[in-house]
């Protein structure tokens, strides 16, 4: 069974607000002076909110295809 149009935004809301916590967690990680130690972490952080990201978009696609399905029937 295909997943619904309801079941789609429901992942995709919840896909974006795991995205801006990684936003978040790297844009804290990102305020003052960091050493070497802190610059990694602050890179790690990136790349995790590369990934969410990632997750984001690809549920918006699956979103905006289950909204064409259910509009045009294809």
């Amino acid at each position: 069974m295909r997943p619904t149009e309801l079941e789609m935004q429901k992942s995709y809301q919840m896909a974006v607000d795991e995205w801006i916590v990684g936003i978040n967690a790297e844009k804290a990680l990102a305020l003052g002076q960091p050493n070497v130690r802190e610059v990694e972490t602050w890179e790690a952080a990136h790349f995790k909110e590369e990934g969410l990201r990632n997750k984001a978009m690809q549920a918006k696609k699956d979103y905006e295809d289950a909204i064409r399905q259910n509009l045009f029937d294809f």
